[in-house]
């Protein structure tokens, strides 16, 4: 069972909730929208998917007008303080920018989420955006995904940076898409969630 609401603030945010009757919840951070990321991008509904099976509601949401990636951090924050308001404890997700929106939000939010999961994090997006850097200021159980034939993010900053912070990094064979793998992430991801949260 899904919901649709909007996030109150400044931006059109809209959020698709997966279980939304779950105690606990993740906010998931969606592609680059200027790239056709969306709420509905497939690796994060089989997220949702995942989640909702382990009684974890996952708020999918959309990013309002395109801002650089300061208006899509104060989006990720909208959506993360909406979930905390409704849901105890909450997680946070995100897959290639939304990962990077991810890793920038868990490190600046106070309290942090209580787990953080990322697929495909670039280690560079732009100006605001230091993934690697935000991972030493993330406090909370984090899980890196990255795909080992991905050319079309440099993730391996990220992942060096996880593995020396010792957090939970899991390579899958597959290119930035994981064509044919989002329900095995999907799953992952939701193992992940569902023993930290």
């Amino acid at each position: 069972m899904s919901e649709e609401i909007r996030i109150d603030g400044t931006r059109d945010v809209r959020v698709t909730i997966d279980s939304p009757d779950a105690d606990r919840a993740v906010v998931a951070c969606p592609p680059h929208p200027q790239m056709g990321g969306s709420r509905t991008d497939q690796r994060l509904r089989a997220v949702g998917d995942a989640l909702a099976s382990r009684d974890i509601a996952c708020l999918r949401f959309d990013y309002g007008p395109w801002d650089e990636g300061t208006g899509e951090r104060t989006d990720a924050r909208n959506a993360l303080a909406y979930a905390r308001d409704n849901y105890s404890p909450v997680g946070l997700f995100g897959y290639s920018f939304g990962a990077a929106i991810a890793l920038c939000v868990a490190a600046e939010a106070d309290p942090q989420p209580v787990a953080l999961s990322v697929l495909a994090p670039p280690s560079t997006v732009g100006e605001g955006l230091d993934t690697v850097g935000a991972l030493a200021g993330i406090d909370c159980p984090v899980q890196v995904c990255y795909g080992e034939r991905d050319d079309t993010v440099e993730w391996e900053p990220v992942v060096e940076r996880a593995r020396g912070l010792g957090y939970a990094v899991e390579p899958f064979p597959a290119d930035h898409f994981f064509v044919g793998q989002a329900e095995k992430i999907a799953e992952r991801v939701g193992d992940f969630v569902a023993e930290t949260t």
